[in-house]
């Protein structure tokens, strides 16, 4: 006989409890905690058997990094870490409407064109509406098979059955499974459909691609388990106000992680951008007080950005502090520096923050162009325009040295520009192939001297 449990989970952050809570101690909601029924039978898994494999010598298996299959878009083959891995689980959350469906569309019809018979399973759409999407983007390959379906069961026998190259399942808080009477969406049917179907892609070699929904705070609904059972978890940002869209890889079991992929929303779909520094820099003014360069990695990519600071006088009592792509709290602390190290007294000056483009940035190499912005928008003058300025600032005013630096001087003299102020700690380090010229500082003290026209 089968015995039934009742559970409590937090619909945000997917915490389990014996009883009901008014807050989740995991993440701090309120109200959030739902009771669910898992019918567990006795002497069996929920996820069903495992894999019935023997154990093997790892000297006798056979795996090469150069077995995976190209997209034909290098922003996604960059981002996976140089293609799909056979039988790998890659999750993709992102905004409502901001392209997640029309991406995986596109690659899905450049895999099919290629030979390869892909299955993409929707439980959002009807038939006729992807074909709509799929006539504008160009979506048209009789190996493009198009499944609408929401029951996990019937998922797997057409898996089964057809036996494709790849599949895709929009969404996976949509499919249910009959052995889970809880809704769908809840945080039981995400575990027990995405557990079975990763565990079906590692059995067959099928990758499969998950499409998750996000919550409010832009994180991917459901479990956080989730995260950790798939190999590959990306994240589509963009902004409305721009028509560009960043896919960035926070989890990658098979490349480097934070690697990002830059696109263009346009009438046919998503086109990559293959030179994302050109495009954050196309409207870039000259001569404006507040504004500056910087070299930010992102992943192994360098990305040259601007970063602009406006520094006004507060009327009003309370200075305002207000950041848009860089974190609030470490520009407050930056602040706090400039006053005690370089006298410039910022408490009764209101300070906005914004990263050009709708980029965010979390690297510390960007401290020195933040102050570099604060102090230009303060006294008013201009920063040379063929100038970037890299480096983290400490506490007591200290500029110090920050990885990968060969590789951000070397984009910046490909994009135009000639001189770079960095940590004086990296002066042993040489740059044979560039002639950037090199103005190496200890303290943000010497900043004003070199950084300005």
């Amino acid at each position: 006989m089968k015995k039934i449990k009742t559970t409590f989970f937090c619909q945000n952050c997917g915490h389990q409890s014996a009883k009901w809570l008014g807050r989740c101690p995991s993440c701090g909601e309120w109200n959030q905690c739902v009771e669910e029924e898992e019918r567990v039978t006795p002497g069996e898994g929920s996820l069903g058997a495992c894999f019935n494999e023997e154990p093997l010598s790892i000297d006798t298996i056979t795996a090469d990094e150069k077995d995976r299959l190209l997209t034909g878009i290098a922003e996604i083959d960059r981002v996976l870490g140089g293609g799909i891995v056979g039988g790998s689980a890659v999750l993709i959350g992102g905004d409502p409407g901001i392209g997640k469906s029309t991406l995986l569309l596109q690659v899905m019809q450049n895999l099919a064109a290629s030979g390869l018979v892909v299955l993409y399973v929707s439980g959002e759409e009807s038939a006729r509406q992807i074909k709509l999407r799929g006539g504008r983007i160009g979506a048209s390959s009789k190996n493009l098979m198009v499944l609408v379906e929401v029951s996990l069961e019937n998922i797997l026998r057409h898996i089964r059955e057809m036996r494709p190259g790849i599949v895709v399942i929009d969404s996976i808080q949509t499919v249910y499974s009959s052995a889970i009477t809880s809704a769908p969406g809840s945080v039981s049917q995400i575990k027990e459909t995405s557990g079975k179907l990763i565990m079906m892609s590692k059995k067959t070699g099928i990758p499969i691609f998950l499409i998750g929904h996000v919550t409010k705070e832009g994180l991917i609904a459901g479990p956080k388990i989730l995260e950790h059972m798939v190999d590959t978890v990306l994240y589509f940002e963009g902004d409305s106000g721009h028509a560009f869209r960043i896919i960035r890889n926070v989890k990658n079991r098979y490349g480097p992680t934070n690697e990002i992929g830059v696109f263009e929303m346009r009438e046919h779909g998503l086109v990559e951008i293959s030179n994302p520094s050109a495009l954050f820099l196309s409207e870039r003014p000259r001569g404006a007080p507040g504004s500056v360069v910087v070299p930010s990695m992102e992943g192994t990519r360098p990305l040259l950005v601007e970063i602009q600071a406006l520094v006004s006088e507060n009327t009003f009592g309370i200075p305002r502090r207000t950041t848009i792509g860089v974190d609030h709290n470490r520009v407050s602390l930056l602040a706090a520096v400039m006053e005690k190290v370089c006298g410039l007294h910022l408490g009764n000056h209101d300070i906005f923050i914004n990263v050009a483009g709708g980029v965010k940035l979390d690297e510390p190499a960007v401290d020195l162009g933040i102050i570099s912005s604060l102090m230009s928008s303060f006294l008013n003058r201009p920063i040379d325009a063929e100038t970037i300025v890299f480096g983290e600032v400490g506490l007591t005013g200290e500029v110090r040295n920050v990885g990968r630096m060969d590789e951000r001087i070397k984009e910046a003299a490909r994009m135009g520009f000639n001189r770079c102020i960095l940590p004086g700690t990296s002066f042993s380090e040489t740059v044979t192939d560039t002639q950037m010229t090199r103005v190496t500082i200890d303290t943000i003290k010497e900043l004003s001297g070199h950084l300005f026209m």
